[in-house]
């Protein structure tokens, strides 16, 4: 039977503050709230785990896993207070104002299954990733919490004249949270980007957002990509190295990056952020065609 993670929402007034001003194109927002993350399943007792209002903010939302991890039924879906179906990459809003925006966990760091949301799918849920009818793993653990930023999308038809012409991948963009925290799939946080690495994907165009979140006891101390490297020694080059070489084992080339092969600065991080809210807008909006996207 399958398990079920419900969010109780609490009543807290110190959060409205951070839903004001925002200036990112958000069409289809829900409200915020403070929550309590629970785990429950009809053979277990729930435990509930709180969380204090810093870092982590949903939309009014439940989160219910359909069938077993690992198989190829796996879905986890997000439901709104009535029990109706929504997206998390359409629904939850992206900006949260100061320069703070949500971030959806797929693939927790120390994990290697393949996790994305399934953007042909109504309602997109987390589902693993799948070639030739088998489910996909990385070939060693990602040391890091990856995920995406909701309302952002790389656009197939545009190139990007910086990033050697290269055309966006057709997905939302991910986020590499470089935090001490191993986080759940499916939760939201509250993170502050750092930088940007345009990785180039078999001639497509991948951001990889590096970001933090507010509750992680380093939070205070970057904010910037130097912020990075001073207090995170290593850490940019790691993920570069990563994304570049995890395809390596299964006979495929490296992946390569733009921008001269460096992380970009925060600005430039957020330029990107900025490009691909504006590109969803226009697909949810329908001004460019969805192909097999759901738009659900």
């Amino acid at each position: 039977m399958a398990a079920t993670r419900a969010i109780a929402i609490g009543s807290s007034s110190t959060c409205s503050s951070f839903i004001n001003n925002n200036t990112f194109l958000s069409p289809r927002t829900l409200s915020l709230n403070n929550l309590k993350l629970a785990y429950s399943s009809s053979s277990s007792k729930t435990r509930t785990r709180s969380y204090t209002c810093r870092a982590i903010y949903n939309p009014q939302l439940s989160v219910k896993e359909e069938g077993q991890p690992q198989t190829l039924d796996y879905r986890v879906f997000f439901h709104d207070q009535s029990g109706k179906k929504v997206s998390p990459w359409h629904d939850i809003p992206l900006q949260l104002g100061d320069g703070v925006f949500n971030f959806i966990v797929e693939i927790p760091k120390e994990s290697s299954a393949k996790m994305e949301v399934a953007t042909d799918e109504p309602f997109t849920p987390i589902k693993q990733d799948t070639k030739k009818g088998k489910l996909r793993f990385y070939p060693y653990n990602i040391h890091w919490n990856y995920g995406l930023l909701p309302q952002t999308w790389e656009d197939p038809s545009s190139a990007n004249s910086e990033v050697e012409g290269a055309f966006g991948d057709n997905d939302p963009v991910d986020v590499v949270e470089i935090g001490e925290s191993r986080r759940k799939i499916g939760e939201v946080l509250r993170i502050k980007p750092l930088a940007a690495l345009a990785m180039i994907d078999e001639g497509e165009l991948d951001w990889k957002i590096v970001a933090i979140s507010l509750d992680d006891p380093k939070a205070s101390l970057v904010n910037d990509v130097g912020d990075v490297e001073k207090h995170f020694p290593g850490t940019l080059t790691a993920i570069r190295d990563w994304f570049r070489d995890y395809k390596i084992p299964d006979g495929k080339p490296a992946n390569k990056f733009g921008l001269g092969n460096q992380a970009t600065d925060k600005d430039y991080a957020l330029k990107v952020i900025t490009e691909t809210n504006e590109s969803w807008n226009k697909l949810i909006k329908r001004s460019i065609p969805a192909g097999e996207l759901s738009l659900v």
